[in-house]
C-alpha cells in the first residue's frame, strides 16, 4: 500500500462497489493508501470487496444501501458520518444503463424514472448530505461517472444518457456554488466498460470496450487530478463535431440508428 500517494489516508465513499467500475476503483485506490467507503446494494458481495482490500493489508469498510430510496440513502449517510472521522471524497459511480429506441419505448416510462432515479436523483442526494460535512471539514471533492455517450449522442439510449446529462449539468452548477467552500466536481466520461451492466445486451460483444481496471484508472486520476472532466479524444470529437455541424452529426446518427436493429 502506498503512504506518498495523494491520496494515502483519504477517506472515499464509492457507489456501485460491489462490482464493476466501483469494485476496480476500489481496490486501486486501496493500493493508494486510501480508505474506501463502499456502498452498494448486495450486502454479501460488498463484504466480499471489503474482505478482499483487508487481505491485502488495506483498510476498506462496506456500507449496504438502497441508493434509489431517500429513507436509506439518508440512514447509510448518518451512519458513515458517525463512524467514519470524516469524508474526503465522493465517487458517484452507481448507475442503470437502458439500450432502448423510443419507438419500443412509448410504454415504458418506467424506464425512464429507473435510470433518473439511480444515476441522477441517487447522486443529488449524496452529495446534497454531504456538502455541511466538507465545507465544515475544509472542502471535497466528487467525482461523478457519467458516459461518453452524453457526448456521442448515441441513439437508443435517451433513458440513460438523459440521466447522465441532468448530473453533468447538476456538477457544474454546484461547482460554482461550492467554489469558495473548496469542494470540487469531476466528470468523467466513461467509455464503453465490459461491466455486468452490459451483459443483458448481446450486442456489445463484439463491440471494444475498457476493462473495469482501466476504467478505474480514469477515476483515479480524476481523484488526484481534480480536472472539471476527465474525456478521451474520440468523445472530444464528437462533442466538437456536433457543435459545428449538428444536423450532419445528426443525419449520420440517424443512418447508424436505422441500420442497426431496434
Amino acid at each position: 500500500m502506498s503512504r506518498s500517494s495523494p491520496l494515502a489516508g483519504k477517506r472515499i465513499l464509492i457507489t456501485g462497489a460491489s462490482s464493476g467500475i466501483g469494485r476496480a476503483t476500489a481496490f486501486a485506490v486501496a493500493g493508494l493508501g486510501a480508505v474506501p467507503l463502499l456502498v452498494a446494494r448486495r450486502a454479501d458481495e460488498l463484504a466480499q470487496v471489503r474482505d478482499g482490500i483487508v487481505a491485502r493489508g488495506g483498510e476498506a469498510h462496506s456500507y449496504p444501501c438502497d441508493l434509489t430510496d431517500a429513507e436509506s440513502v439518508e440512514t447509510v449517510l448518518k451512519r458513515v458520518l458517525a463512524e467514519q472521522p470524516r469524508v474526503d471524497m465522493l465517487v458517484n459511480n452507481a448507475g442503470r444503463s437502458i439500450r432502448r429506441s423510443l419507438n419500443s419505448s412509448r410504454d415504458r416510462h418506467h424506464d425512464f424514472e429507473r435510470t433518473m432515479a439511480i444515476n441522477y436523483f441517487a447522486p443529488v442526494r449524496l452529495v446534497l448530505g454531504l456538502l455541511p460535512h466538507f465545507r465544515d471539514n475544509g472542502g471535497g471533492h466528487v467525482v461523478n461517472i457519467s458516459s461518453m455517450g452524453v457526448q456521442t449522442r448515441t441513439p437508443r439510449f435517451a433513458a440513460y444518457l438523459a440521466s447522465k446529462a441532468a448530473l453533468d449539468e447538476f456538477s457544474q452548477v454546484a461547482a460554482a456554488e461550492t467554489l469558495r467552500d473548496r469542494i470540487t466536481f469531476t466528470t468523467v466520461h466513461m467509455p464503453l466498460v465490459r461491466t455486468p451492466m452490459i451483459g443483458p445486451s448481446r450486442v456489445y460483444d463484439r463491440m471494444p470496450a475498457a476493462t473495469p481496471e482501466q476504467a478505474a484508472r480514469l477515476v483515479v486520476r480524476a481523484l488526484v487530478k481534480r480536472p472539471k472532466s476527465v474525456d478521451l479524444p474520440f468523445g472530444l470529437l464528437a462533442a466538437a463535431s456536433y457543435a459545428v455541424a449538428p444536423k450532419l452529426v445528426e443525419r449520420v446518427l440517424n443512418v447508424a440508428y436505422r441500420t442497426r436493429s431496434v
